[in-house]
């Protein structure tokens, strides 16, 4: 399978056939089953689907973070034209902060209750980079002041309890962009914050990153996330990309009967109704993915060839794994 990016430069991220599995003395369950797409400089690429589709799981991967028993057994992950995914730990230590950074739903997870913010900027700074302690802390108060933290001053000499929820999210931005990469993997960034402090960091992520030139991969499950922050999206369900596209033509009109029921579960304020939608069903566990495509319990539109002959994405920039894509009738 091969998804290219809509732009014509070398993109920052490219991965092709990705493969992720957990093996232990069972045997082998795979989760990550050839994913492939591009993230291009300044360009936000959405993923999403439910809780189980190896959303958050491709991420880990890409930033080398994957922990014993799974492994990437197939495909390949380049930053920059540069193969990483084979590295040894230790230069793929050096990797991360410097040339990926990250942002986690739960900012606690990502700074140190013991050490002041301004610390562990300035000391992220000089871990990846050339530069003194004072340079450092005042590229840190450039960075607290561009992310919107008020008296960065002040803050910038407080602990990370002494800041709400929002207002650490702010700094694990900044922490992430310290070091300059080239490439920013936001796994969930906005999930326990309110919905206006969600805008803000959302609006945060995509000024921040296009000023910067880098790629970004938001890892999410809200498509109204991905509506308002992502120039393109990759819908995964089962370890799979199965619709991938620019996010409004996605969202308008999609073409995989997965992405229709996420869209269709998305509550409208121009409507009112008594119950939400849903997808009837649930993702699959590894050990129990179906044969031919493995949403074809949930949809509507199975086919016989939908349960014996699994659909892959077409080349191009957009397109859908489906037998019987955009309304096509099913052919029994």
């Amino acid at each position: 399978m091969s998804v290219a990016s809509t732009t014509a430069q070398a993109p920052v991220l490219s991965v092709r056939d990705l493969r992720v599995a957990f093996e232990d003395w069972r045997g082998s369950l795979v989760a990550i089953d050839g994913v492939s797409f591009d993230i291009a400089a300044g360009e936000i690429l959405g993923i999403v689907g439910e809780s189980g589709a190896g959303k958050s799981l491709t991420g880990t991967a890409v930033i080398g973070l994957l922990d014993p028993p799974g492994r990437i057994v197939g495909g390949s992950i380049h930053l920059d034209g540069t193969r990483i995914d084979d590295l040894p730990r230790h230069e793929m230590r050096r990797v991360r902060g410097r040339r990926i950074g990250a942002v986690f739903q739960d900012p606690l997870t990502s700074l140190h209750p013991l050490f002041t913010v301004g610390d562990q900027l300035a000391e992220t700074m000089r871990a990846h980079l050339d530069i003194d302690r004072a340079a450092a802390r005042q590229r840190a108060l450039g960075l607290l002041r561009e992310v919107g933290i008020p008296s960065p001053e002040t803050r910038i000499d407080q602990y990370p309890h002494q800041f709400s929820g929002g207002m650490r999210q702010r700094v694990v931005l900044a922490l992430a962009l310290c070091a300059e990469p080239r490439l920013v993997i936001a796994d969930e960034p906005t999930t326990a914050l309110d919905v206006s402090i969600q805008a803000q960091i959302t609006s945060l992520l995509r000024r921040l990153c296009s000023e910067r030139g880098a790629a970004v991969m938001l890892v999410t499950h809200d498509m109204g996330v991905i509506a308002e922050t992502a120039d393109r999206v990759a819908v995964m369900y089962a370890g799979r990309v199965v619709e991938i596209g620019p996010v409004e033509e996605v969202t308008r009109a999609p073409r995989h009967p997965y992405t229709a029921g996420l869209m269709a579960s998305i509550p409208s304020i121009h409507a009112r109704a008594s119950t939400l939608r849903q997808i009837d069903g649930a993702m699959p566990r590894l050990g129990e993915i179906p044969e031919g495509c493995a949403f074809n319990p949930r949809c509507g539109k199975a086919s016989a060839r939908c349960r014996v002959e699994r659909p892959e994405l077409p080349a191009g920039g957009r397109g859908a794994a489906c037998w019987h894509p955009a309304g096509q009738g099913a052919d029994g």
